[in-house]
């Protein structure tokens, strides 16, 4: 059998097609790694920008070390092999060596970030390697990719460039083409990852699939060149087998995984998260067991049941990203900050106009609801908002407020919204998840602040909770310069309380400002609805009003000139 059996597939067509493939692969591994190092260290756009500047790098010095390799053939077929044990595996020794975050020593932050660029640099060597080879095969094959139609867009290309460029007829075509494929693969691999690998079947599974993927490019090349034995000058058969039965062996491994992927994703994942909710606590204090955990497009839900000694029996909680959302032990006193207290402001609750900006558990809808008060929601993530809706633990909590019939939700982004808006609040509510990423950059800007306050009624009010000024000081900072730019000069501070460790006192838990430019009216804790809030107002009031402070040599955080203190790592 040779390759005239398959037809249209010429030898030079299937070589640009493993190029596809291989570029497909070789970019989405390098996201895959991106997204994993966010995770683990922060900062979103350095993440990124690191990895594609050292992944360039190294594609350069694979390229400048690929004339040192021989026999076309056998070379590449290694590397594909090579990549595919490399890349799902890079992305092992990025979590391995995040793992164990109770284990602490001297300059483990920087040699565990060193160690975990290392597999960026394998697989980017590796794949600079690729072009080369790939060029001295294709060079010598006859009929380009489209054979004689593509000389028919490559004279109209000729014409176009011949308005700027000097141009002349080429007798050498495979550079051009194999560089022209790889580009696109590159961008067919970005494309996917972020719209199908990603957002449907998390990091774990992606990375498995890609690595699957390019061991049967492997297998594939390796298949094509030995239907025509005599194409193979080195090294010899032997080699050749041991390198497929790796192929096969490898492509069956990750076909298995990926194929139970679920059960793979929870069972790495779920380790990692217990590992790090423990480190929360001190050794020994607390037993961690993750329940579920999903992606959606936007986030990374966590459900998992504690045991910390000294409390009694076990609690369920749920995590968005890395950040607490719903604690059985403590799920009022968040909400009763959020929405009870700024709420007490006013005589008529009835009457009141209220924009949720996220609250996708539904529970501030439920302490909303106690007032009837007219209630637009706006949230982003839509998944999880079905979660919420479906979730038994969830529901739980929120009593079915998806009902409420004087709620309006809008699945969106919250800037989107405001500015195709007219509308104006009496009280706004941000119930968003803390800044642990460039991600959420724009929703701590001036302009966002901006935009709340052009949607304020002349008695309307800004409620959100925040991180302490003691724990975080550069954020806190950085915090306040950006809504004292914004226009607010107000600020109305208060803290509730929970016997957050079981010793049988309560202690300070989360802070919440409720944000003023103009209108400073008094809070009276005994018009709110919640029992948490009739119980515990002598701690948490009197609510008063203060100046909001400055901090000099801070620079507020702006979309166009961010302040990256604003990002809690």
């Amino acid at each position: 059998m040779t390759a005239s059996t398959f037809g249209l597939l010429t030898d030079r067509r299937v070589k640009l097609g493993l190029t596809f493939v291989v570029a497909f692969c070789s970019i989405a591994y390098e996201l895959v790694y991106s997204e994993f190092l966010t995770v683990f260290y922060g900062g979103t756009v350095l993440r990124y920008s690191i990895t594609i500047g050292l992944y360039m790098f190294s594609l350069g010095v694979g390229a400048f070390l690929s004339p040192q390799l021989g026999d076309t053939e056998s070379n590449f077929l290694r590397t594909e092999v090579y990549l595919a044990l490399a890349g799902p595996l890079g992305a092992g020794l990025i979590v391995g060596v995040n793992a164990f975050p109770a284990v602490t020593f001297p300059g483990k932050y920087e040699l565990g970030l060193a160690v975990s660029h290392v597999p960026i640099l394998v697989v980017g060597l590796l794949s600079g390697f690729e072009i080369p080879l790939l060029e001295d095969l294709v060079a010598d094959r006859d009929g380009g990719v489209f054979g004689r139609l593509g000389h028919l867009p490559r004279r109209g290309a000729a014409r176009v460039l011949g308005v700027l460029f000097a141009v002349e007829p080429s007798d050498n075509d495979a550079l051009s083409e194999v560089l022209g494929v790889d580009y696109l693969g590159s961008l067919a691999g970005t494309v996917v990852y972020a719209l199908v690998l990603y957002p449907d079947h998390g990091l774990v599974v992606s990375v498995l699939a890609l690595g699957l993927l390019n061991a049967l490019a492997a297998l594939t090349f390796a298949a094509w060149t030995l239907s025509d034995v005599t194409r193979l000058s080195r090294p010899s058969a032997g080699r050749w087998r041991v390198l497929v039965v790796v192929g096969l062996l490898v492509s069956g491994s990750y076909a298995g995984l990926v194929a139970n992927g679920q059960t793979v994703d929870r069972y790495v994942t779920g380790s990692y998260v217990e590992d790090e909710i423990t480190s929360e606590y001190r050794p020994g204090n607390v037993d961690v067991t993750v329940r579920e955990y999903r992606t959606t497009a936007y986030q990374r839900i966590t459900v998992y049941d504690r045991n910390v000694t000294a409390h009694e029996g076990t609690e369920r909680c749920l995590r968005l990203d890395g950040a607490i959302q719903l604690c059985d032990s403590w799920v009022d006193s968040y909400h009763a900050g959020l929405v009870d207290v700024p709420v007490s402001a006013y005589e008529n609750r009835s009457s009141l106009d209220v924009l949720l900006v996220g609250g996708g558990d539904y529970v501030a809808v439920d302490h909303l609801r106690r007032y009837d008060a007219d209630v637009d929601q706006v949230d982003i993530d839509g998944e999880f908002l079905q979660y919420a809706r479906e979730d038994p633990y969830v529901r739980q909590f929120n009593d079915e407020a998806y009902r409420y019939d004087r709620l309006n939700t809008t699945v969106g982004d919250a800037v989107e919204y405001l500015r195709g808006s007219e509308r104006r609040y009496d009280l706004i509510l941000l119930d968003l998840p803390g800044a642990r990423s460039d991600d959420a950059l724009g929703l701590y800007s001036t302009e966002f602040y901006r935009l709340l306050r052009g949607h304020l009624t002349e008695r309307g009010l800004v409620a959100t909770w925040t991180y302490s000024k003691y724990a975080d000081a550069e954020h806190h900072a950085a915090y306040v310069n950006t809504v004292h730019a914004a226009g607010f000069d107000r600020f109305a501070p208060y803290d509730v309380y929970e016997d957050l460790d079981g010793d049988g006192d309560e202690e300070r838990g989360e802070r919440f400002y409720v944000l003023s430019d103009g209108p400073t009216p008094a809070f009276d804790l005994d018009r709110a609805e919640g029992e948490y809030v009739r119980r515990h107002a002598d701690r948490i009031g009197p609510v008063e009003w203060r100046r909001l402070p400055r901090y000099r040599g801070v620079e507020p955080n702006s979309v166009f000139d961010p302040n990256y203190d604003i990002v809690i790592e």
